[in-house]
């Protein structure tokens, strides 16, 4: 009796690629909010610890009786887990400017890889927010290099969560991945504006006083 056909050996595995390139502008996005998210980490760091030093420092940051980062940072919620937050930032956004810095080299990386940076991404979204309801509502205080931070944050995790889309890394229907697509810089842009709107809300009294 001949021997029965061969199987096909399983090829599944071999059809979803282990690496993902991605574009150009998603490159850019991570180079642009580490870069810019690890300067202003950065300068949180730098007027932290002249405080520390000398108590009566004014950061030059300290702009106003609303617009402030000095009483931010010596709070409880400046220092979450023990240590102060923009350390936390020196490292993550770090990170994520030498992976776009690799990306725009043309680097596919592993698909793990990205879906740890988007969940990292969500982390900090989930933080952020938390940080921007207790300076708005427990500090009263608006701390301009924390809310460059808020803005990046969210801008990393807008894109680098469209891209995984995009690619398969994230699957979803096809319909959101279509609406997600062709709305996503309306979305942000909306995103962005609640925040406004929540911060011009709060602290109207003072804006008001400055016209």
């Amino acid at each position: 009796m001949s021997p029965g056909p061969a199987l096909a050996p399983d090829t599944t595995a071999t059809l979803r690629p282990r690496t993902v390139a991605a574009s150009r502008r998603t490159g850019w996005v991570m180079v642009l909010t580490g870069t810019i998210g690890w300067l202003a980490s950065f300068q949180l760091t730098v007027d932290d610890w002249r405080l520390l030093r000398d108590p009566a420092y004014q950061p030059p940051c300290n702009i106003s009786p609303v617009v402030s980062c000095g009483s931010v940072m010596s709070s409880p919620q400046g220092s979450l887990l023990g240590f102060p937050n923009m350390l936390l930032g020196l490292g993550a956004f770090a990170a994520v400017a030498a992976l776009g810095v690799a990306v725009l080299s043309g680097a596919r990386l592993h698909r793990r890889l990205w879906l740890a940076l988007d969940a990292g991404a969500l982390v900090g979204v989930g933080f952020v927010h938390w940080l921007i309801a207790q300076s708005l509502y427990e500090l009263n205080k608006l701390c301009p290099y924390c809310a460059v931070v808020w803005i990046v944050t969210i801008a990393l995790f807008w894109h680098v969560t469209v891209h995984c889309l995009e690619r398969g890394i994230v699957p979803v229907p096809r319909g959101v991945l279509y609406v997600v697509r062709d709305t996503h810089g309306m979305l942000l842009s909306a995103w962005y504006g609640v925040i406004a709107l929540l911060v011009l809300t709060r602290f109207w009294p003072y804006w008001s006083s400055l016209l």
